[in-house]
């Protein structure tokens, strides 16, 4: 059974749905790049993404989209984004994640 989003999940799949993938010009939510969103804790908030090709050569262009996107959010203090079904998707996740 799916569960539904809190506010913040809500919020925070709608504006990174907004953002442009520049190979196709369509949105992440319009290709369905974006596979969850969960917020862990008050404030922390774990975003799943998918690029549209295993071998997608700015899957780390992307994934720092995504997380500045989110961070960009009312009530979000943390973001950690997770990339899927990459080649380099440990990497890629490992990068976009080291703390500031």
């Amino acid at each position: 059974m799916k569960r539904n989003l809190t506010e913040l999940e809500d919020k925070v799949r709608e504006v990174v749905g907004q953002i442009i993938d520049p190979e196709t010009g369509m949105t992440f939510a319009e290709m369905q790049l974006i596979a969850s969103v969960k917020e862990e804790k008050d404030g922390l908030v774990k975003v799943e993404f998918i690029p549209s090709s295993p071998f997608c050569p700015i899957a780390f262009k992307l994934a720092m989209d995504v997380k500045n996107a989110a961070k960009k959010v009312v009530g979000v203090k943390k973001v950690q984004v997770h990339c899927r079904g990459h080649m380099m998707e440990q990497q890629i996740s490992e990068m976009v994640n080291k703390e500031e």
